[in-house]
């Protein structure tokens, strides 16, 4: 299950990031960005869930709170983002990758927190 986790979290990462930063180097939101934040949402959900499941760490030190946060970020995001596709929002599409690049940089305090903590 620990593998699990660790790929679900891997793939939460790749998913997320690839959507960013195509984002960012396009300066347009697109509807594959918000399907590729979804997929980083699902893929981090199933991977936290797992980790925690293992875990018996107290979920109220800095990982676990800063994981939390991150995790309720994503979800916002990937809302918002929905929405202003829906919408066609022009102004939210071409500004959004300002808001992605600020979520995916806090979703990295508890990825690489979560790394340096528990290796061994």
């Amino acid at each position: 299950m620990l593998q699990f986790a660790i790929v679900s979290i891997t793939l939460a990462l790749i998913w997320y990031s690839i959507a960013v930063w195509a984002e960012r180097i396009s300066a347009m939101l697109k509807t594959w960005h918000v399907i590729f934040f979804w997929a980083g949402v699902i893929c981090d959900t199933t991977g936290t869930i797992s980790m925690r499941v293992l875990s018996r760490v107290h979920l109220f030190d800095i990982h676990g709170i800063s994981g939390s946060i991150a995790l309720l970020l994503m979800l916002f995001h990937a809302s918002w983002a929905t929405i202003v596709i829906i919408n066609k929002d022009e102004k939210l599409i071409r500004n959004f990758h300002k808001f992605s690049m600020f979520v995916w940089l806090v979703w990295l305090i508890p990825y690489i927190s979560g790394i340096l903590m528990h290796m061994k």
